[in-house]
């Protein structure tokens, strides 16, 4: 084909004579083969004159308009040229209008294609497509303002965008257009669009007024991004007349937005919304007919809130609220527990008091709402408020604040009773005399907890399978992982094929993965007991029985390996069916075992001939509870078997001696070795244990290698593996370094309930706890057992609290936080006594940030348990000259415990 060989040749004026030589018919022909020929040559490099001969020789073979503008949408980045003009010429003029009105919807699509769109309304007359594509695809090509090459028609001369608009002939055509419709031109594209309209528009191209109305129309019914709708209404820039005329446009509007407006939303998701309407600028008139909508944004989160409390500020400061609607305003905000919305209400308060003295009475009920605020501070604040407006109000109000002054702290009750006229005691201001009196004030601690007893064994194969179900999905429940694996040994021992089939359901769902070994496990030994295909991780299950710790992992847990090893031992029992049960099922909820219970386990396997399984009995020696029933350990000592004298020499010795795990030199040791351990790193001394002990389960107690970063968090089991001693669990792999510290802290209610002493590094957890504010109902609810169990040093836990935040680790204000969730339990004294501890060093030399918050909570604990006796650092703080939050809340602690 000669055009293909002109096309290879590169020569474009060969290709355009060839094209004219050609009649229409010929050139259709051709169009097949040029097609073949580029998907032949598309994957070498080619020259830029192969390229433009291949667009000029397709171009010009296109037989209808509808193909033309087809491939010209397909092909749309070629650079038009002398030749584009050339071939163009060769169809007729009906032809070529015809190619422009099918352009017109797609000039968008590209430069290339609207420079040929107008270089044919140029050439050929047609009239001017009216689609809102074309008019962007002019505006952007009149920006951009490209030179055309010769004998293409197009095209404005000008220094600058407004200068060319102005001298182009389509400008009085295409700018009404735009203004008919200007959301769908300037929505999501460039600032300069509108500010183009809006000069052109005051040039008169255009009428200002119907850009306005037609903008604001587009607003309502496709709301662009906030921050752009900003954008655009600032370049609006609206007349006082116009911003008028648009009102109720501007309203239906914020109403709308407001609807759309995601009140639990985040910063970042309510954002655009309150830009938009911060860009309206409605007027106090315009928010009156939305007043409701507002206060019940004030329900929402932090940044809704907070714009909704604006609004309604300007509206009262315009006399356009009513006065129950503002006492429902107040009662939304002042006891809502963001500081900084409750401070900007009081504010507003006040004002409006200073303004009009006259609403004093009313106002001041209002803002003594705040009296019941969790803030020491905002408490403050609304009562010095109340002074400083109370002669304003007159005697008519004070029966309604000193009701409301019933909720004040104790500490703010001598003042509050000075000021509303009664003596000074929080119980003459309608408080309980137990709330002050030392002699009659008692903590309300949570009861005792009482471990419950574990079941017998699972009587069928039918239960087994379902308690293995429900530990493969996820309980936690340290009794039901126990029977099942139990279960498991036992009924394959007497009737493996009946609990195979019972199991085949449970096989249907694997667990959910996890980095440390976890009870959900129990999936591979049911899968052993119907010699399934095992899962890929069993192979290092099985290792994990002869692995000592040697090195630090970041995989496996101590808890975790001993969990593996148990796990590999009891498929290997399945598969030799030596041992009829395990040992080691605990009698009570924490994991302990029974010493008769054991006794009898043991005397049982004895009978039959049968040595236990070296794990299952080291893990029955850690969990059985030490005995003084002479009747018991003589029964022990009569047993000939090589486990029946160590279990009695085991009960003798009355277990595992108890380790202590602070540190040498506290309070005043030095960071230890490695540095990246701080000086709260517990002591890890390690217990001597008899060399029978599988290596798995002397890791539990023995020297400790550490950690590289568990990923998965302390589980009940771990408690479970050592209920005598949560004390040495603790100062292990709790304490070392970890991928997250979210889920630790929610074991620690299982530590508080274990057995054994509640020494260092069990409070350790709970003040680090208190200071992450993560899973704080479970801090505060272990700190209370320990109280409630007469376990608690408050003591040594206030002297980490202190040291912990002396130390550069940032918590004051959670600390208060999370203990007033515990004062607020009743147990004041016991929190109290922590606090009593910390605050001496956190205020000495330089008071720690955030310190103010934990006086104000010992404000609150002294005034309702009656402490006494005054804090040498307290005073000293007192003493200070000045007015800031620490020093009023160290005044208002000094005089509580005068």
């Amino acid at each position: 084909m000669r055009l293909v060989e002109l096309v290879e040749a590169g020569d474009l004026a060969g290709v355009v004579r060839e094209l004219g030589a050609l009649p229409p018919e010929r050139r259709g022909a051709c169009a097949a083969g040029l097609k073949a020929h580029r998907e032949a040559i598309s994957r070498r490099v080619n020259t830029a004159e192969v390229k433009a001969c291949l667009f000029a020789a397709e171009l010009g073979c296109q037989v209808t308009p509808e193909a033309a503008a087809a491939w010209l949408l397909t092909y749309r980045y070629f650079k038009v040229d002398t030749w584009t003009a050339d071939v163009l010429d060769l169809y007729p003029v009906a032809w070529r209008a015809e190619l422009v009105a099918r352009l017109g919807d797609s000039a968008t699509a590209s430069d290339t294609v609207y420079t040929i769109t107008e270089h044919l309304v140029h050439d050929t007359g047609c009239p001017l497509p009216a689609s809102r594509k074309f008019v962007l695809a002019w505006l952007s090509n009149r920006a951009n303002d490209r030179e055309r090459p010769a004998r293409v028609l197009g095209g404005v001369p000008g220094g600058d965008l407004l200068e060319r608009l102005r001298a182009d002939a389509f400008t009085p055509k295409l700018v009404p257009l735009a203004v008919e419709r200007p959301g769908r031109v300037v929505f999501g594209r460039p600032g300069w669009l509108l500010e183009a309209l809006v000069a052109l528009t005051a040039e008169g191209f255009a009428d200002r007024d119907e850009l306005v109305d037609n903008l604001f129309a587009d607003l309502a019914a496709d709301p662009p991004d906030g921050a752009q709708a900003a954008a655009l209404l600032e370049t609006l820039a609206l007349t006082p007349a116009e911003h008028a005329r648009v009102a109720t446009a501007r309203a239906a509007l914020a109403g709308q937005l407001l609807g759309r407006l995601p009140a639990d939303g985040t910063r970042m998701q309510t954002a655009p919304f309150l830009e938009f309407l911060r860009a309206l600028n409605c007027t106090p008139a315009e928010n009156a007919l939305l007043v409701r909508d507002h206060l019940a944004l004030l329900d929402g989160s932090l940044p809704v809130a907070a714009h909704a409390q604006e609004i309604l500020t300007g509206l009262d400061e315009s006399g356009l609220l009513e006065p129950g609607v503002l006492t429902e305003a107040c009662e939304r905000v002042l006891v809502r527990p963001e500081k900084k919305l409750v401070r900007a209400q009081l504010t507003g308060l006040d004002r409006a008091i200073r303004r009009d003295p006259a609403r004093a009475d009313r106002l001041l009920v209002d803002l003594s709402i705040a009296f019941e605020h969790r803030d020491l501070a905002i408490q403050e604040r609304a009562l010095d408020l109340t002074a400083r407006h109370l002669r304003s109000a007159g005697e008519s109000v004070l029966p309604e604040l000193r009701k409301a002054a019933e909720r004040l702290s104790p500490g703010l009750a001598a003042r509050a009773a000075e000021l509303f006229g009664l003596p000074g005691t929080h119980e003459d201001l309608g408080g309980t005399p137990e709330a002050v009196a030392t002699e009659s004030y008692a903590d309300t601690l949570p009861p005792v907890p009482v471990p419950s007893p574990v079941p017998g064994p699972l009587p069928t194969a039918t239960e087994v399978a379902q308690e293995v179900a429900a530990v493969v999905a996820g309980d936690q429940d340290v009794a039901a992982f126990e029977r099942a694996l139990d279960g498991l040994v036992r009924h394959a021992h007497v009737d493996r094929p009946a609990l195979s089939d019972a199991l085949e359901p449970v096989m249907r769902s694997q667990p959910k993965d996890a980095y440390d070994w976890v009870p959900a496990d129990l999936y591979d030994v049911a899968a052993a007991v119907r010699g399934d295909e095992p899962r890929s991780r069993v192979g290092l299950l099985h290792r994990v029985v002869h692995l000592g710790r040697t090195r630090p992992s970041s995989s496996f847990s101590l808890a975790g390996s001993m969990l593996a090893a148990r796990l590999a031992e009891a498929m290997e029992i399945v598969e030799s069916g030596t041992q009829p049960f395990l040992l080691a099922v605990p009698t009570l909820s924490t994991g302990a075992l029974d010493a008769a219970v054991l006794l009898e386990r043991i005397s049982a396997l004895d009978a039959l001939g049968v040595d236990p399984a070296p794990v299952d009995l080291a893990q029955a020696l850690l969990r059985v509870t030490p005995t003084a029933d002479d009747e018991v350990l003589r029964a022990a000592g009569a047993l000939d078997s090589p486990v029946g004298r160590r279990l009695a020499h085991w009960l003798r010795a009355g277990g595992l001696p108890h380790q202590d795990s602070e540190p040498k030199g506290w309070p005043h040791c030095k960071p230890p070795k490695p540095a990246s351990q701080g000086w709260w790193t517990p002591a890890r001394p390690g217990a001597a244990l008899d060399p029978e002990f599988p290596l798995a389960a002397a890791a539990l107690v023995g020297p400790y290698v550490g950690n590289n970063g568990l990923a998965d968090p302390i589980r009940p089991f771990w408690v479970a593996q050592l209920p005598h001693h949560r004390e040495e669990l603790m100062a292990r792999d709790y304490f070392e370094s970890r991928t997250s510290q979210t889920g630790w802290p929610r074991a620690l209610p299982h530590v508080a309930e274990s057995g054994g002493p509640a020494g260092w590094s069990v409070h350790l957890a709970v003040a680090f706890g208190l200071i992450w504010r993560i899973d704080t109902p479970a801090v505060v609810d272990a700190l209370l057992v320990l109280a409630a169990r007469g376990q608690l040093d408050s003591g040594l836990l206030g002297r980490q609290l202190e040291a912990l935040l002396n130390d550069e680790w940032p918590g004051a204000s959670r600390a208060a936080e999370s203990l007033r969730f515990a004062a607020e339990t009743g147990a004041y004294a016991t929190v109290w006594s922590v606090l009593a501890a910390a605050l001496p060093g956190l205020l000495r030399d330089t008071p720690v940030r955030g310190v103010g918050d934990l006086l104000a909570l010992a404000v609150e604990c002294v005034s309702r348990c009656g402490a006494k006796g005054a804090i040498p650092e307290v005073t000293t703080t007192a003493d200070r000259k000045g007015s800031s939050l620490l020093v009023r809340n160290a005044r208002l602690l000094r005089d509580a415990l005068r």
